[in-house]
């Protein structure tokens, strides 16, 4: 026997919860369905950020010319398992192309759109459902080791400051004030005083679910063995034998997004960031705001359930085991960043982001059953653009006109 529900979203991560609280808002009856629980899996240990000011594709000029340093180095800021690399090429030739000069612009135009509502969106999904004491407005400070390091970021800052994002290049005394206790090796660092941070990102997933479920969204705990179409509606089959039909189906499922759109014959080229980090206890040291090391590919955000070193990119695909040497690197490093850092008493975490070679999520209808609306692909924004995926996937099931233009993030650019 179906059970028949009307809209069922696949995936309790953030983007799935903030799709829940949108639609319940309408007064739609919304179950999520996640294998795990709500905001327990990639959701859960993120770097806190909501970067409205990142809308920089990772695709850029002449990047996959380091892609045999990527090999060399497996603890780098950005590495590929070797026995990977045969699986990942198709992906890798789409990224080359994202960054070439008319692509890259698109997708900081879409990139930016979509920044711009999301900043929108969170103010007001933080003010419907209570949560406005999780945000943290002291900016975020990205830090460089040279001049020539400092110089070779002026051109994204140029693009950044097209969109009217504020920032301000620091030294010296400036710098030391942002950031007391930095290593004397930072020459210059640029303050974006409108980065965002939030007080833990789990806890503020669960509080926005308490919202949703309070308006009568339901949770279900289970995995999707298969999907397929019926009369228009949508057929789960779960892996306990389950049967649920749906008049509404979103897959938002993440990092295993793509592999559900196949049931409806489309194929989206989504691959696996792993992302590694170490969250130690609030005494560790005095972090005034996120720090940005990007030159290393990671963070340090200040949560208020400890300090959070983290970031990197593996590409290694679903099935490997963790390999978390990556997350004790990125805390060496920055012990000597931030000198007197303590280092004792981490817990260690790896998330599998889900990510598109143009850095844009996919945000629209299956090609072949337009009850099926896909929310997935954000990057290492998750995060940062739930809200205004919640939004947008709230207009398509109601009816309205988009808050945004959805071309770019067409499920069928592809």
């Amino acid at each position: 026997m179906t059970d028949s529900r009307e809209v069922v979203v696949i995936g309790g991560g953030i983007i799935g919860i903030a799709v829940a609280a949108g639609l319940v808002g309408e007064g739609r009856k919304v179950t999520v369905i996640d294998r795990t629980g709500i905001c327990e899996e990639t959701s859960s240990g993120n770097a806190a950020a909501l970067a409205f000011s990142d809308i920089l594709p990772l695709a850029q000029k002449g990047m996959m010319g380091q892609v045999p340093r990527w090999l060399a180095d497996p603890l780098g800021p950005l590495t590929i398992a070797p026995a990977y690399l045969p699986r990942l090429a198709p992906w890798l030739w789409r990224f080359w192309q994202a960054g070439r000069q008319a692509n890259h612009d698109a997708s900081v135009t879409a990139q930016a759109a979509m920044m711009q509502l999301a900043e929108v969106e969170w103010a007001s999904l933080m003010q419907t459902t209570g949560t406005r004491s999780y945000l943290r407005e002291d900016g975020c400070l990205e830090l460089y080791e040279s001049e020539p390091e400092w110089r070779a970021s002026l051109p994204g800052w140029a693009a950044r400051e097209r969109f009217g994002i504020e920032f301000r290049h620091v030294r010296g005394k400036d710098l030391a004030e942002l950031q007391p206790g930095l290593s004397a090796g930072f020459a210059v660092g640029t303050f974006v005083p409108g980065w965002k941070t939030v007080a833990d990102p789990q806890r503020l997933g669960k509080a926005v679910w308490a919202h949703a479920e309070a308006g009568g969204a339901s949770f279900l705990r289970g995995e999707v063995a298969d999907l397929g179409q019926e009369n228009g509606r949508s057929r789960l089959r779960l892996a306990d034998g389950r049967v649920i039909g749906a008049s509404t189906l979103v897959i938002a499922a993440g990092a295993w997004s793509h592999r559900l759109a196949r049931n409806f014959g489309d194929h989206i080229p989504l691959e696996t960031e792993r992302g590694y980090n170490t969250t130690l206890p609030p005494d560790a040291f005095d972090v005034r705001r996120q720090l940005v090391f990007a030159r290393h590919g990671f963070v340090i955000t200040p949560l208020e359930t400890g300090l959070r070193v983290g970031g990197a990119v593996e590409f290694a695909g679903l099935e490997r085991p963790p390999n978390y040497a990556r997350s004790r690197a990125m805390l060496e490093k920055a012990s000597r960043f931030l000198p007197g850092l303590k280092t004792q008493g981490g817990r260690e975490w790896m998330g599998y982001r889900p990510s598109l070679p143009d850095t844009i999520p996919v945000i629209g209808r299956s090609s072949r059953a337009p009850n099926v609306i896909y929310a997935f692909g954000h990057g290492h924004l998750g995060l940062t653009q739930s809200a205004a995926t919640g939004r947008l996937v709230r207009d398509l099931v109601t009816g309205v006109d988009p808050a945004i233009d959805l071309s770019p993030y067409s499920p069928d650019r592809f």
